[in-house]
């Protein structure tokens, strides 16, 4: 069901014309002119006073008539609508929702705590307040879920340069778990503003095993970029060396001028200099 708008009179030109009905109403009846006309606009005044009423900023008014969708007022004042309706208040604010911290299982089946905050807004009070039975719990529900299903297609974390991870790459995780949100929440008139990681980690059980693991594959992406960049740096200093004529290696000399660069920049420890003051060999 979609929202549209409900008819409604100025409240303040109504309840002028509901005064002016008594008025009128009393004066046939005080002075015996017509009593029946006197009852008759006194009760037409009683029956449009039940349509007033007032709409805060920001809220929606939703009108039903006898169990009729009849619309909604959106406009804040005082608003003259139709008599004896039911009418009940839809905040259109924006709302944050914090979900409770979750313990998933990511891609890899590593249990992980996750959890996000959810900020919305209701931009259609008639899908609101019909087509859900609670949209306030509907989006709680929902997010959940969301956040579920997001958590399970990606690792906590990973060092290859291909593909996401919940924690490198929570920017692109929380755009996919707000479009997945507001695909699911459309039903109920909401639209999902943003949503954010707001707590991540793994689970206790296996957060100490998964550190090391994680200082593990650190070590080795680092060693691998040490390496790579030794061997360039290996590379532009024999091709220089022979370049300018400085001087000529043979194979055993290249290879031990290779095996001493390599140990000096590879190594974790600063290399301690050994000078040779005679021939090598």
């Amino acid at each position: 069901m979609n929202e549209k708008k409900a008819w409604a009179l100025n409240g303040f030109l109504g309840l002028v014309l509901v005064l002016g009905l008594l008025a009128a109403g009393a004066a046939l009846l005080v002075l015996d002119v017509s009593p029946i006309a006197g009852i008759l606009l006194a009760g037409g005044a009683i029956t449009l006073l039940t349509g007033l009423t007032i709409v805060q900023p920001n809220q929606a008014m939703v009108v039903t008539f006898f169990g009729s969708y009849s619309g909604t007022l959106r406009s804040s004042g005082m608003w003259l609508t139709i008599p004896f309706s039911t009418r009940k208040n839809v905040s259109l604010r924006v709302r944050n929702f914090n979900s409770a911290k979750l313990k998933v299982n990511d891609i890899e089946g590593n249990p992980i705590e996750i959890a996000a905050v959810i900020v919305f807004r209701v931009i259609d009070s008639a899908k609101a307040t019909f087509d859900v039975d609670s949209y306030e719990q509907f989006v709680e529900i929902q997010s959940e879920t969301a956040l579920r299903h997001v958590a399970n297609k990606y690792p906590y974390d990973t060092f290859e340069a291909e593909g996401y991870s919940l924690r490198g790459n929570s920017d692109e995780v929380a755009t996919e778990l707000a479009r997945e949100l507001q695909d699911r929440l459309s039903v109920a008139g909401v639209e999902v503003m943003e949503a954010r990681l707001t707590h991540l980690a793994y689970s206790t059980e296996i957060a100490s095993a998964m550190l090391q693991r994680q200082q593990a594959a650190a070590i080795i992406a680092a060693r691998s970029k040490i390496v790579e960049g030794a061997v360039g740096m290996v590379q532009l200093a024999i091709a220089q060396l022979q370049r300018d004529g400085i001087i000529e290696l043979d194979e055993e000399r290249k290879a031990a001028m290779i095996n001493n660069l390599l140990v000096a920049i590879v190594s974790d420890r600063a290399a301690s200099p050994v000078i040779n003051t005679g021939s090598l060999y």
